[in-house]
């Protein structure tokens, strides 16, 4: 399975930086196995309106919101998610955000996680975390 970091939706719906738009788009369009994590979608609902100058409104986030959950299933956290998440935040340092949204994809069995915030970082041998917007 493949999860999208907060930043990776918001950049779908950017219309000011459109090369990020269009990457955000095309990995939406080639990921066959993506799901959205709880934490990305309520994230993404509070972090929209910095899209307010291009016109982006509350309830178009709930409508792009809408449609991400229509193509991506919705993973909700576990107790177990909690945990591991305590530990990634008081035991290593990470933020808050990030130990849960790793967490939430170690638990789900998330092979991949497309993030431009935390790249090189991984809890586990299992998960990687890839910068889509880095071009090698």
């Amino acid at each position: 399975m493949t999860a999208f970091d907060t930043n990776v939706l918001i950049y779908a719906c950017d219309k000011a930086n459109p090369d990020r738009q269009k990457r955000a788009i095309e990995l939406f369009t080639a990921t066959v196995d993506g799901v959205l994590l709880w934490q990305v979608a309520c994230e993404f609902i509070a972090a929209s309106r910095k899209l307010a100058p291009q016109g982006f409104t509350p309830q178009d986030a709930w409508s792009r919101l809408a449609e991400f959950i229509a193509v991506f299933p919705l993973i909700v956290p576990s107790e177990p998610v909690i945990a591991k998440a305590q530990l990634l935040h008081l035991r290593d340092g990470w933020s808050f955000w990030d130990a849960m949204i790793t967490a939430a994809c170690e638990v789900a069995n998330v092979k991949r996680l497309y993030t431009e915030d935390m790249p090189g970082r991984s809890i586990s041998g299992t998960l990687e975390i890839v910068n889509p917007f880095v071009r090698a």
